[in-house]
């Protein structure tokens, strides 16, 4: 048995319609929990990760044995008290740390399904994360919370299940894809699939795997996670171990040394089918043309309590597309709170230590929970 097979699973008897078509059951959600679930199970909180996420957003991560991804928020008495509240995270379908994704092996082959494995979009991961409340016999969720495309699946849970979660927290995201992101995406996928290891996707049944490819993708998408002026702060253009330029193609700048570490461990940890049918479900995701148009209309039926933050510095998803979240959710009535935070950290700011957005989460979650929950208002 390897590490993954040995994480927890919850195995989806029931029949999943994907939005592509196709049907799936009996397969597995990888996940794990923080704190404890209440007599009265009201302090569940249900977190999405993000693009290259996991199931292990605190604590140690036992197959990389790295740090939890959001470690900064969750935790004791952390702005997600897990002493205070039972949280739930899970690996989305299409992942790689044990959800059934392109990794998983297919019954009618016994080999990877690789580039046979469906394509899902956002809709289909939450559906499949949906199942998890069945298990846990949760009924109704004190919080939904998710950054990037886990804000995201926020914004889908609550469009699918109006009456499942008190509060949602969406974090510097959007309801519809740019054409800015689908770009960045497609460049990415490109750099995999130009990868002659690649083989189509089919190299998981081999020794090979397009580690270069998907290095690349990496590094262009890092790019985006940090802000200009962050880049210039940390970087500028200092040399790497050196006094001065080498007329070569070696890693001269300290920030092209940066970029080429975090592909060549990101290597270590994903699988490049993964990340294409992962940046495929972002690049799909329209919450507005899903209700023609309206985005409004997604939230009709929900009597859920929003709180969208977003950051200065981001420029991936920028604080005009969280607040055409807030105008949609304003339209209809809702109880909606916005708030931008000032950060040079770039997109990457809510998963690093940044106080004002920290603070206001635990603000939020702390005295939204006395109000529903403690003093009934």
């Amino acid at each position: 048995m390897n590490k993954i097979d040995s994480l927890k699973k919850y195995i989806v008897k029931d029949i999943l319609k994907l939005d592509c078509g196709k049907e799936i059951s009996n397969f597995p959600i990888a996940y794990e929990t923080y704190g404890k679930l209440n007599n009265e199970k009201t302090n569940g909180i249900l977190i999405f990760h993000a693009l290259t996420g996991d199931q292990f957003p605190c604590g140690k991560n036992p197959i990389t044995n790295k740090e939890g991804w959001w470690s900064y928020a969750l935790g004791p008495s952390k702005a997600i008290d897990t002493n205070k509240f039972f949280v739930i995270s899970a690996n989305v379908i299409g992942g790689c740390m044990g959800s059934f994704g392109p990794s998983s092996i297919d019954p009618s082959t016994n080999k990877p399904y690789g580039s046979n494995f469906p394509v899902i979009t956002i809709n289909d991961m939450v559906n499949a994360q949906n199942f998890l409340l069945d298990f846990f016999k949760i009924k109704k969720l004190f919080a939904v919370i998710g950054g990037s495309m886990g804000g995201m699946q926020v914004l889908q849970f609550i469009s699918n299940f109006p009456n499942k979660a008190d509060v949602a927290i969406p974090i510097a995201c959007t309801a519809s894809h740019s054409a800015q992101n689908i770009a960045l995406n497609e460049l990415g996928r490109q750099a995999i699939m130009a990868d002659s290891e690649w083989n189509k996707g089919n190299y998981l049944d081999t020794e090979k795997s397009p580690s270069k490819g998907l290095a690349v993708a990496r590094m262009a998408a890092h790019i985006t996670y940090l802000s200009k002026k962050g880049l210039e702060e940390k970087f500028g253009r200092k040399l790497q171990e050196r006094d001065k330029i080498k007329f070569g193609f070696d890693a001269d700048f300290q920030i092209e040394s940066y970029l080429r570490y975090q592909g060549s461990v990101f290597v270590d940890r994903f699988d490049a089918n993964s990340y294409l049918y992962i940046t495929r479900a972002m690049d799909y995701f329209d919450l507005t043309k899903q209700f023609n148009g309206n985005l409004s209309d997604a939230f009709k039926e929900s009597k859920t309590k929003f709180f969208v933050i977003s950051f200065t510095s981001d420029w991936l998803y920028p604080t005009t597309e969280n607040r055409e979240i807030v105008i949609a959710l304003n339209a209809i009535g809702a109880d909606v709170g916005f708030i931008e935070i000032t950060s040079d950290k770039g997109h990457d700011s809510f998963l690093l230590d940044v106080p004002d957005f920290l603070n206001a989460v635990k603000n939020f979650l702390n005295n939204s929970y006395k109000n529903i929950h403690e003093t009934g208002i």
